[in-house]
């Protein structure tokens, strides 16, 4: 695979990561919860993903390049900033449409 190949299926996985959370009502898919979850468990469950995310990165980046280059607070920001927005499709699905479908 090439680089740019790598980087395509990395975002994708993000992607996909930063959705996850809001798609289920047990807690880390495990735990069933008896009233749903609390938003605090979401946003837990979201930055987790996140954490995972960039563990897999650094992997990626390690394996590929042979070292992992420094990288100051600005790039964790950002790419913080790209998670958010990548969980805005879920995160309306949660609490826009689902209850909207719920009720109809």
């Amino acid at each position: 695979m090439s680089m740019q190949d790598w980087a395509l299926a990395y975002i994708a996985l993000a992607f996909i990561a930063a959705n996850l959370p809001w798609l289920s009502d047990r807690l880390f898919f495990f735990r069933a919860t008896a009233n749903g979850k609390a938003l605090q468990w979401y946003l837990l469950e979201w930055l987790v993903m996140y954490v995972i995310v960039g563990v897999i990165g650094t992997s990626i980046e390690y394996n590929l390049d042979g070292r992992i280059h420094d990288q100051g607070w600005e790039f964790y920001a950002v790419a913080l900033c790209m998670f958010a927005v990548f969980a805005i499709p879920g995160f309306i699905w949660r609490f826009n449409v689902r209850p909207i479908l719920r009720r109809s």
